[in-house]
């Protein structure tokens, strides 16, 4: 406790200095919350932690030196200046990290117990938050989803009685306790000011969930001394107040039960710690600016492009299926979780018997996308592969925290201490009257997100080898499959194929004018190229397989030889990826263009219900016909 102390008080003097850049948030008068709930861990423990994330960090093991240097932004940092004070983490340690984003640890926690279960190493996972998290949703669907999968996980409430600026009382009306048995899961209440307490309370829960005990909602009540962040003016609360608690300090209660000797060499001794620590990160580089990129993703291994399928005529939906299939029985650390993806197959009947081939392997989740993403960004940073769905691309919104500040980041945060080796599968497609919440192609809005990496594939064949290809990855990736292509029917590739990530395909080579798509749209290019070939004009049609990270090398190529370009998607076309590609081919491509490029995609308005505006909203084979036309000049 007495290293949190100093850690943080020196850290305050450090930010006035203006030595550390950047947000800081100091947990003083917490430290026998964060010392407590770590006192019974061991390496198989993980802990997810909050933007007040110092004490925890220390308390499970982080070096002080590396910490004062990560929030000074150097590269000898914790996260190599990656990640600073609200980004924390050491997942090596089992630390999986502060989080600038409150309560988004809590579905992280779940999905670390999920790997603890599934390994049944005995691991327990300690999820901390503050009060103010319990209005957030995920804070509802982690811990709902850990009562559901009964996980061995402790969400420990720091109640220090204050949501930034806001009195706990103004935040929630009901009690932790009356929330957990809302949840079905047990609840403890500590004096989050008493170590001893803490961790004698904490030592038996985690020796309980070891041996199989429920859940736990625990919760240390505690103050914090200092504002929501260093320079907070406080107004919202008196000095009085803060005085009585003051009066109250953990370190003061604990320095009772020793002899003022040991009080005194151990003060002596943090002090010596601290000011070594604060010379030696002040005195390490900071970041090399052209490392700038690097952490961004994992490397990943080059795979071949698979020769022709030649097998037996198969759809796309059994793709999926068989892919999943696969690498469930190959690799133990594969697991496939979301909604009604269990006992129901999934909504179009994909994951039909995996349930029961894999027990435990292929489960059931609630409706909650922002836990079942979580749940994946959690096992996957523990070392597993999982492969989430999202029924509908359309429903990222409600998860889309974990998909852009979690999954797609965390390896950057952490200064390349971890990989995210998972899948989030989901589908689209319009056409069918599904109207404007159920027929997006919002494949653009994630390729923005760098960290991600995100596949569309358009035939049976390369859905298997992509989606087993995106399994084995270690980057997470987004892979989005077009529900009119499940029926679908092609030949079956090789059991063991694999199809390169970031790598498009010619599907038709051509001389005239090269067009580019992916997905479903692929099939109406190379009806449209086909139309053509009959009025005396040759097409090039590229599909681009996937979509970030983009093939320019395949498209700028095809370019170079046809001199003009078409780019179709069933996307809205304003922003989209024929922007990004029509982007490249004017300042790389620029000497090769004999012609405008022209951008052929979904008109700018929500996708209509009715079939006759739907229509008339989506390309078709004509208006891409028509715009190959246009460019060839015919």
């Amino acid at each position: 406790m007495r290293l949190i102390r100093r850690f943080e008080e020196r850290a305050s003097v450090l930010y006035r200095d203006s030595q550390i850049p950047g947000f800081l948030h100091l947990s003083i008068g917490q430290e026998a919350s964060a010392v407590g709930a770590c006192w019974p861990l061991d390496d198989r423990d993980v802990i997810t932690s909050t933007h007040r994330g110092h004490g925890h960090c220390i308390a499970k093991g982080l070096d002080v030196t590396e910490m004062f240097a990560e929030l000074m932004g150097r590269e000898t940092g914790t996260n190599r200046g990656r990640g600073g004070s609200m980004h924390i983490a050491d997942p090596r340690k089992g630390i999986f990290g502060a989080n600038g984003i409150v309560a988004a640890g809590l579905p992280i926690a779940a999905g670390a117990a999920t790997a603890a279960q599934l390994r049944a190493s005995g691991g327990v996972v300690v999820a901390f938050f503050g009060d103010g998290a319990v209005g957030q949703g995920m804070f509802h669907e982690a811990v709902n989803l850990a009562s559901v999968w009964d996980l061995p996980v402790i969400f420990l409430c720091e109640n220090n009685h204050y949501a930034e600026f806001s009195p706990a009382a103004d935040q929630s009306r009901s009690s932790l306790a009356d929330r957990a048995q809302g949840y079905g899961i047990r609840y403890a209440h500590v004096d989050g000011n008493d170590v001893v307490a803490v961790a004698q309370a904490m030592s038996r829960h985690v020796r309980d969930l070891r041996l199989g005990a429920r859940p736990l909602l625990f919760e240390a009540e505690t103050y914090r001394w200092h504002g929501h962040y260093e320079g907070d003016p406080e107004a919202y609360r008196d000095v009085a107040e803060v005085d009585t608690w003051k009066a109250r300090d953990p370190l003061v209660v604990l320095a009772r039960r020793m002899a003022p000797t040991q009080v005194a060499a151990i003060d002596r001794e943090i002090d010596e710690q601290i000011e070594k620590a604060v010379a030696a990160a002040s005195e390490a580089p900071e970041p090399e600016p052209e490392t700038l990129h690097h952490f961004v993703s994992s490397p990943r291994e080059a795979v071949a492009e698979p020769p022709a399928p030649t097998g037996e005529i198969f759809r796309t939906m059994d793709a999926v299926h068989e892919a999943l299939d696969y690498e469930l029985g190959h690799d133990p650390d594969v697991f496939v979780a979301g909604i009604d993806v269990g006992a129901g197959g999934n909504v179009f009947g994909l994951t039909r018997k995996l349930a029961a081939r894999y027990p435990g392997r292929v489960r059931d989740t609630p409706i909650s996308e922002s836990a079942v993403i979580g749940t994946a960004v959690g096992a996957a940073m523990a070392g597993m592969r999982p492969v989430v769905e999202v029924m509908y691309l359309d429903f990222i919104g409600v998860c889309l925290d974990q998909i852009m500040n979690q999954a797609a980041k965390l390896r950057f945060m952490s200064g390349g201490a971890v990989s995210l080796p998972l899948v989030i599968r989901t589908q689209f497609g319009a056409g069918r009257s599904s109207g404007s919440q159920h027929s997006q192609s919002l494949e653009a809005l994630l390729a923005h997100i760098p960290g991600l990496t995100v596949v569309m594939p358009s035939t049976p064949a390369e859905t298997y080898g992509l989606l087993r290809a995106a399994i084995r990855d270690p980057n997470p990736v987004i892979f989005i499959e077009n529900r009119l292509l499940y029926g679908r029917k092609g030949p079956r590739p090789e059991p063991d194929a694999l199809v390169p990530l970031g790598k498009a395909a010619i599907r038709r080579p051509g001389t005239d004018v090269t067009l580019v798509s992916y997905s479903r749209m692929v099939n109406d290019c190379l009806t449209a190229a086909e139309q053509l070939a009959a009025e005396g004009i040759s097409v090039e049609v590229i599909d681009l397989r996937t979509i970030a990270p983009l093939d320019y090398e395949t498209v700028l190529g095809s370019l170079a030889r046809t001199n003009r370009l078409v780019i179709a998607h069933e996307a809205v076309t304003p922003f989209g990826v024929g922007a990004e590609l029509a982007a490249a081919a004017v300042r790389e491509g620029f000497w090769t263009l004999d012609a405008p490029v022209i951008r052929v995609g979904a008109e700018a308005t929500p996708a209509p219900y009715a079939p006759s505006l739907e229509r008339a909203w989506l390309p078709s084979v004509e208006r891409i016909a028509a715009a190959v036309r246009e460019s060839a000049g015919a």
